[in-house]
């Protein structure tokens, strides 16, 4: 989904972390096996692989580097909302390395973040491997998301981030007008709710997306790269909605234009034509 391509070890055996800290390997995990791959570019980078599929990469030593395009451009959406000194209350929904919910604590030293893991093991491994932030800073809560997000108070949340997937999709569960709605419940006034679609160049999945998002929320972005808006390839699309106006003036614009990747900013006139004509998802089968 847009990420770089690192062979995988396939000859690789099953490791036991001996100590704290990374070590290259396969290893077991409540939901399948994580493999641990040194950045050959990086020597304090670490690429997670869950099931074989690209997840997550860390920078042992800068919290503030994000190797993959798409978590870049959901920080940039959420610094364009809010100021550094902001006290942010977020929800990560999908942890895997925590990259993004590490970003968060050293970008706003205020914020308090919980992420929603459901692999119970995994979420150990992480702590023990990148020496991630202890609660409240970082608090890994292991529980599948939705149930997790609907057991919430209402607008105890200033963000969530919706980044699960099972191998290329995200589960159906999460992507509804109902789970969307709980959601919006648990967001406070100008809260953001930010996902990750990945999705293939006819682009049915992210037009459902964006139409089931637009009819939660008043304001919508949608953010990626013109050969994935174009449907020239797949890759990941990042779909937001906001009670509030999102990515008002040009600094979220300008910001996107900068890395590897650059990335376009539709607003939600453009979202909402992009999703007319697509079916809302919902619970029903």
């Amino acid at each position: 989904m847009g990420r770089r391509r690192v062979p995988r070890n396939q000859d690789a055996v099953e490791s036991v972390p001996a100590a704290p800290g990374p070590a290259p390997g396969l290893y077991s995990t409540d939901t399948g096996t994580a493999e641990l791959v040194p950045d050959g570019d990086n020597p304090n980078g670490w690429l997670l692989m869950l099931n074989g599929v690209q997840s997550s990469h860390i920078d042992l030593a800068e919290p503030l580097r994000l190797e993959f395009e798409y978590m870049r451009w959901i920080m940039a959406l959420v610094q364009d909302r809010w100021a550094p000194d902001a006290r942010l209350r977020t929800l990560s929904l999908g942890g895997a390395a925590c990259s993004m919910p590490r970003y968060l604590v050293a970008a706003y030293p205020g914020s308090r973040n919980v992420v929603v893991e459901i692999d119970g093991r995994l979420a150990n491994y992480v702590r023990d491997w990148f020496d991630l932030p202890r609660a409240p800073l970082l608090k890994i809560r292991v529980g599948e998301a939705r149930e997790v997000t609907e057991s919430l108070a209402g607008a105890s949340r200033d963000l969530i981030i919706r980044d699960v997937f099972s191998g290329a999709k995200t589960p159906h569960a999460l992507t509804t007008a109902e789970f969307t709605a709980a959601a919006a419940r648990v967001l406070g006034p100008g809260g953001v709710y930010a996902v990750n679609c990945g999705d293939s160049p006819a682009l049915a999945t992210a037009r459902r997306e964006a139409a089931t998002i637009a009819a939660a929320f008043a304001h919508t972005v949608i953010i990626a790269d013109p050969p994935m808006l174009k449907g020239r390839r797949s890759g990941n699309i990042i779909i937001a909605g906001s009670d509030a106006p999102l990515g008002g003036g040009s600094g979220l614009p300008r910001a996107l234009l900068g890395g590897a990747m650059p990335a376009q900013l539709w607003d939600d006139a453009k979202v909402r034509q992009f999703g007319h004509s697509a079916a809302i998802l919902t619970d029903a089968p």
